[in-house]
């Protein structure tokens, strides 16, 4: 089956409306809530306030692995590097998503690490069904390169950590590989080109297979 893009621009804002509501509606609670008194880092099991930014990213991205929208990744289990990287990529503007950026200012600097490390230690969902055996495409070794052999990602030569793909949702992979091949996603250079030579029939099956591990 052919993967489409997200349907319509009318369900695209849909789907960021109720995203901003429901932000708006804890933005509220958060100003009900008494100022941080403290010294030291924010802790994610005492903090009201930083506790309650944290329950926006579980709004979307699960607090379970269960996400609200398919095009949206799993990130409980993903290296700490590569979530710190995103969450200053979307911070700076050098990648664009409808709600991310905002979401990721909300946080202050140590708040991005402490977030960062909270996700990465969580355990990757486990299925709840076994997965159907896809045959590995072609090209699957380039990938393997980086994402390591078993495709639960690895920390690179530059410091930098490439991100679990093995079990991550075939809607969000196929739809990152669009925007990359697109133009639409720029935060990675290698992942632009190699993203731009593969043919879209190509990136799906390299989805449905990734998503199938």
């Amino acid at each position: 089956m052919r993967y489409n893009p997200p349907a319509t621009l009318h369900a695209r804002e849909a789907f960021l409306r109720i995203q901003i509501a429901f932000g708006v509606l804890v933005a509220l609670v958060l100003l009900a809530v008494p100022a941080r008194a403290g010294q030291g880092l924010p802790d994610p099991g005492t903090d009201r306030e930083f506790s309650a930014k944290l329950t926006v990213c579980n709004e979307c991205h699960g607090a379970s692995g269960i996400r609200k929208n398919a095009t949206i990744p799993l990130i409980g289990g993903q290296p700490e590097n590569y979530l710190l990287k995103q969450l200053h990529d979307f911070e700076r503007g050098d990648r664009r998503d409808e709600v991310m950026p905002w979401m990721a200012k909300t946080l202050t600097p140590p708040e991005l690490g402490i977030a960062a490390a909270y996700f990465a230690k969580q355990q990757w969902p486990a299925r709840s069904t076994a997965a159907a055996s896809t045959p590995p495409p072609p090209g699957v070794a380039v990938c393997q390169a980086c994402h390591a052999m078993d495709f639960v990602g690895a920390r690179q030569a530059d410091g930098t950590a490439a991100p679990r793909l093995a079990g991550q949702g075939y809607e969000y992979l196929v739809e990152a590989m669009r925007r990359f091949a697109e133009g639409e996603r720029k935060n990675h250079d290698v992942m632009t080109k190699m993203m731009a030579a593969m043919s879209r029939a190509d990136r799906e099956a390299m989805a449905r297979y990734l998503s199938g591990l």
